[in-house]
This record gives C-alpha cells, structure tokens and sequence, in this order.
C-alpha cells in the first residue's frame, strides 16, 4: 500500500499509510498522543479522529488541552444526555443542543415538565452510559434516507430541521441505540466523558418563536476532568450569591411588575440615585472629551425608519404607534435624531469632527424567554454618541473611543476583550462602503497593541462594529462598549459638508457607546461588586447611627452637616438595639456606618465603622467629610 505525505503544526512532514485516520496519525507519533486524541484539525477544519486523511493534508490532533477541546466535550455531553432523556422518557422528542460558553443545552418536546428529581435520574443515567464506553460514530446519510430515518423514530424536529437545510446530505451521530443530527466532530466514546453536571430546567419556545411550540431546556455543563467542573460550579455559587435580582430586592434598587409589563425596571430611591451618579459620570467624561449633549424625541415618523433601513432590517425589534393618522416607531436607536441636527445646518469641513452625546432611552421588541433581570430588558438607557467626521478624521477618532473604552474599564476595575463583527447576511451598503469601514476599525485595532478576534457576519445592518467584552472578578464576558464604522446612512440621509476645495462631500458616522445599556451594566456591577460598591458608587455612603433616642439631636445636627457637605447619608434613629442597626446596615452594604453615643456627644465626634466590621478613629463631621473625599478621589 502506498503512503501518504502530512504536514503537521510544527512544518515537518510525516509519512503513513493511505486510508490512514487521525487516529492512525496519532499513534504513528506515539503512544500517549494516541490515547489523548479526541479529534483532529484536517487542512482547518475540525473532525472525528475517525476521518481519513488524504495526501498533502495539515493536520493536527486535537487533544483534552487543545483549545477547541471544551466545545467538542461539551456538544458530546448534549447528546449523552439526550440519549438518557430519551431511554428514560422514550415518548420525548429531541429538538436542538448545542454547546454554549458556559455548557450545553438540549430542549426537548415533552407532555409535563422535568422536575429537579428527573434531573437526577438523567445524571445518573448518564454516568452510566459514560461508563458503558459506548462508541461513537458519523454516517453520512442523503437527506432523503435522513428524513426516513427521523421520521420512523418518530423525531419531527429533526424532519424538520433537515428540510430546512436543504442539503443533499447529512451527517449523523449514533451512540448504543441513540442517533442524533448533528455536523460534529465529537469524542470517540462515552468513556471520554469524565466530568458533567446537569444545572437547571427551563423553558423555551421551539426556534425562539413564540408561536411555536414550549419546550423543555435542559442546561448543564462539561469538563475535561472533576477539579475543572468543581470550581466552576463554586463560582456558580458565588454568581448565585451576587445575582443581581436577588441584590436588587435585598437593596431595595428597583423591581419588575407584572402589572406593569416584563421587562421594563422600576427604580427605586437608592437604584435611580445609583443611576443618577453614573449618568453624571458619564456627562463629565464625555464634556472632557468635546463632546456635545443633545436629546432626540422618542418617537419618530415611520417614513424615516424605513428611509435608514430600520424598519425593513429591524422592525421586529421595534414598536410602533400612530398619531393623527401618521404611523411612528418608538425609537429602538438614537442616530437619526442625531443626523437630523447635523442636517440643520451648513457643514464645513471646518466644523467636523462633530460628537454628539444623548442619554437616550430606547425600546426594543425583546422575546418573553430572553428577558433577564437589568441585563436584557426592554426599555433601556444608552450613553450613545455619533461622530460625524471627514473620512480622514476617521482613524483619530475610532482610537480615542478606544481610548475612551480603555479609561473608563480602568476606573471600573474592568478588563476586557475586543472583537471585530463584519458583515452580516442582512444589510445595507454598498461592498466599497463596508471595505472602507471594515478596514477603517481593523486598521485602529491593530494599532492598539490588544489582542481581538474576528466575529465574522455578525456587523450591524449598516456597518461593520467592534464590540468590547469586559470580564468580571468571576472571569464571566459581558457585552458593553461598542464601535459601529458607518458610511451607508450618511449616504442615506444626504448627509454632506463643503470640503476646502468647496466641494460637497460625504462624512463618515462613527455610531459608539462605552458603557452601553446603563440598566445591563448597573446590572453587571451588581454582581461584579456584590453589592459593596465602592465609595464613589454607594448610592449611600454613610449611616448615622444613634445608640439611645438621648442621642437623636446631635445625630441629626451630623445628618444635617453631612448633606450639606454634599455626602449621600441617611440616619437611623430609632428606638432599637445598636447592634440590630448595625447589622441591618451592614446588610445594606452601606460602606460607613458612623455611630454616635455619650462619648461622640460630648466631643462632638463621630465613630466611623466600615462594613466590613473595621472601626476607625472618632472624627469630628468635617473630618469625616475630608475622609471620604480622599477616598473617593483614591478610586477615580
């Protein structure tokens, strides 16, 4: 038999045997290699260690180390669990169960809910099938055979998923007596299995339409060994502990009715006062940055939704209304307004670049399922800004919203993670237009130094954008600043400013926000502090706390002072035990609590006490007030 030439990773090229696998490859360098393959990359693409390998190929084997190992464990786990829920419930029908960042999913059409003691027995049920080292294997089947298959078995989802496709031919997973849809690559067998957890139930509409069908959502998560999987799931307790529903109820900060509607937040005193110090945070960065605040209506007439492409790429995320006969759509976007007051004058190229700033509050047609706490909501506030600027101002100005990004996550205590999002299916624009603006953000982020990924096809409908990731203190990614590169809807909107030649030309829109959605990232701080803002942050930073009623007058003479100082303070003066008002504070993450009793009246001195149970030094008011503003000063 003839042999066959493989390149792999490190360039050197080795010899086998033609008809050789991945796996074939693995064992011809060495023993342990061929233990720990769990699949392989051919010529870039990922597949089963059971695929063949043809003459001139690059491969690499991927292992339990590699980087793409996770995902194939995870998608591996999906269909463990799904063969368990099918030998237990065999009248369930299987949908979709993809990895995810976190884990896995599989939703499922059952009559009744699963119960957390269903969970139970499906875990255990999988263990057992992980320990039977059932092998896995890929047939690839002719759509039309697939569909005869799926449907003797009863399985209308995956019917309907494979004419969906509309392929000539599918590739299908089967484990025991389990087969499944699916492109793969998965592990070799169930024994490789080693480490899972079955995490929550939840429901889901089929296809995320709510007129389809509620599912069964099954969540749970996978690793390469039980020491990876047990401190992921104490860090799920620790999310647990800072959810912030949960913190936002103990703190009294803001609430969701059903009488009122899912997904519009109600703010409480301490959750609008919280708001109000971020807001006037943000106006101060952005007036030191030239920026200039303006304020758009809420609704705008219909015809310009579909003169910027929103209605016809965006509708089914938008509300509208009509008054005296004229539809209008409830703005899910600020830019228009914003283009509307460039439009209200003559533009030199003088004037440009041009910053404006709006805290716009802006509605979004959210589904029921993906509504979650502040962090997705229907009603939002961004710090959203458009720069207008001539297109050789357009470097400059996407590196200082860069910079921007990066001064703000700094004061935060953020770091985060950068990704360039091109051109998705659905848009507007010419091909010239998104090269420009494509390599206008690739261009300003290679010049930054920081690593970014590529996040192909998922731009907005009108340009390519950069999206920023912070992480948090439990390593967990969300989604906040964006940078969105425009030159279609200043075309749209004839948008244009008299170059030094005297000409007409277009400008370029530069679509930003740093912080995003205020509710998601008050969201986000909730949990990334648990609660304990810092001083800055404390929507109350102090607590005047009296030890008996004969200590009320100073108390509130303090009180007094302290407002005046400018100090965000409350008082508790009631008849009760020291110690109860000291823990009820506590439990408010109230940073001071400043204790006032005999001694502090008679000195005219405060006690100050940190949540943490650290008390300092007794302090004249006005000391207290000269301590605080170091502190805070500290921190920004």
């Amino acid at each position: 038999m003839s042999n066959i030439a493989i390149t792999l990773p490190d360039g050197s090229v080795r010899e086998i045997s033609a008809g050789a696998t991945v796996a074939d490859l693995a064992a011809s360098i060495g023993s342990g290699l061929a233990k720990a393959a769990i699949a392989g990359r051919v010529n870039g693409d990922l597949v089963d260690v059971t695929a063949g390998l043809s003459d001139g190929a690059r491969v690499e084997i991927i292992t339990e180390k590699s980087p793409e190992a996770l995902e194939i464990i995870r998608h591996s786990t999906s269909h463990l669990m799904a063969q368990a829920v099918k030998e237990l419930f065999p009248k369930a029908k299987v949908t979709i169960g993809p990895a995810i960042e976190t884990g896995f999913y599989y939703d499922f059409d059952v009559d009744s809910p699963f119960t957390p003691e269903d969970l139970e027995r499906i875990e255990t049920r999988m263990a057992e099938l992980a320990a039977a080292d059932q092998k896995i294997e890929r047939r690839v089947l002719s759509s039309a055979d697939a569909v005869r298959m799926f449907s003797d078995m009863g399985e209308s989802y995956k019917v309907e998923l494979i004419n969906d496709l509309g392929v000539d031919s599918v590739s299908v997973y089967s484990q025991g007596g389990f087969a499944d849809l699916c492109r793969g690559p998965h592990l070799p067998s169930t024994s490789r299995i080693k480490a899972f957890k079955l995490l929550s139930i939840a429901g889901a509409y089929w296809r995320g339409d709510e007129k389809n069908r509620m599912l069964q959502r099954i969540y749970g998560t996978a690793f390469a060994d039980k020491k990876e999987l047990e401190a992921y799931l104490n860090r799920l307790e620790e999310a647990k502990r800072r959810d912030h529903r949960k913190l936002g109820r103990e703190l009294d900060l803001f609430s969701f009715s059903d009488e009122v509607g899912a997904g519009f937040a109600i703010w409480h005193p301490k959750g609008a006062m919280l708001r109000t110090i971020l807001e006037d945070f943000e106006r101060r960065e952005h007036l030191k940055r030239g920026y200039d605040i303006v304020v758009g209506p809420q609704i705008l007439k219909t015809e310009l939704w579909q003169r910027s492409g929103h209605y016809e790429n965006y509708r089914e995320n938008m509300y509208f209304t009509e008054v005296d006969e004229q539809g209008f759509g409830i703005k899910p976007m600020n830019c228009l307004s914003h283009m509307m007051i460039y439009k209200s004058h003559l533009r030199s190229y003088r004037d440009l670049p041009l910053r404006f700033f709006e805290l716009g509050t802006v509605h979004r047609h959210e589904r029921a399922g993906v509504l979650h706490g502040l962090l997705r909501v229907r009603c939002f506030t961004q710090d959203d800004a458009h720069i207008l600027c001539t297109p050789e101002q357009l470097d400059a100005e996407i590196k200082g919203v860069l910079k921007f990004v990066a001064d703000v996550m700094s004061i935060f205590g953020f770091d985060y993670e950068m990704e360039l999002s091109t051109r998705p299916e659905k848009s507007i624009g010419d091909d010239a237009a998104w090269e420009l603006a494509t390599n206008a953000l690739l261009s300003a982020l290679k010049d930054t130094g920081r690593p970014f990924e590529i996040n192909e096809g998922d731009g907005a409908f009108y340009g390519p954008k950069i999206d920023i990731k912070l992480r948090d203190c439990l390593d967990r990614r969300w989604q906040c600043a964006t940078i969105q590169c425009d030159f279609t809807l200043p075309e749209r909107f004839d948008l244009y400013y008299v170059a030094a030649d005297g000409e007409k030309k277009r400008p370029v829109m530069v679509h930003r926000v740093i912080l995003g959605s205020i509710e998601r990232f008050i969201g986000v701080l909730i949990e990334h502090f648990a609660g304990n803002f810092p001083l800055w942050l404390s929507p109350v930073q102090a607590i005047v706390v009296t030890v008996t009623d004969n200590h009320n007058g100073f108390g509130q003479d303090v009180l007094a002072q302290l407002r005046e100082a400018g100090i965000r303070v409350q008082g508790d003066f009631r008849n009760e035990k020291l110690s109860f008002k000291i823990r009820e504070a506590q439990l408010q993450k109230i940073p001071y609590m400043l204790v006032i009793g005999d001694k502090e009246v008679e000195q005219g001195t405060v006690t100050p006490r940190y949540r943490d149970g650290k008390n300092l030094a007794p302090m004249k008011p006005a000391e207290f007030v000269e301590f605080v503003e170091r502190e805070r000063k500290s921190f920004k």
